[in-house]
């Protein structure tokens, strides 16, 4: 099925199509210069694949997930990556964040908890400790 983007794709396209076309074909002959039909079919077709390419990209970007953003990160839960003594790296749904211990050191493999953030650094408590 044809959404309403692809459509709107395939038809600036050809728009730009044409108007490459009537520059190469009419514009650049009332200045004196001429390409050949050739090479004007060259730059057309470098044209399409370069739109095609850039629709493939634009549409894996819209598809993507959100990125987190700190702000929600709090409450979130992961696994320490390297050791948290004080700081260190977690693991929060297969990305990787600066973290630091709000207590004691934390060894690798532990699950913890963010508390809060300081920068651009997470704060995280064990699980299973308690807050205070």
């Amino acid at each position: 099925m044809m959404t309403a983007r692809l459509i709107v794709a395939i038809f600036s396209t050809l728009l730009e199509e044409t108007a490459l076309a009537v520059i190469v074909l009419w514009g650049l002959p009332q200045i004196d210069i001429y390409i050949p039909l050739p090479g004007l079919i060259a730059v057309m077709v470098v044209w399409v694949v370069i739109s095609v390419a850039i629709y493939r990209m634009g549409s894996q970007a819209l598809r993507r997930k959100p990125v987190i953003g700190l702000s929600d990160m709090i409450d979130s839960k992961g696994k320490v990556v390297s050791p948290l003594a004080p700081d260190g790296v977690i693991r929060i749904k297969s990305e990787l964040w600066e973290a630091r211990a709000a207590g004691r050191k934390i060894k690798t493999g532990e699950e913890v908890i963010v508390v809060g953030q300081d920068g651009l650094k997470l704060i995280v408590r064990k699980i299973g400790k308690k807050r205070g």
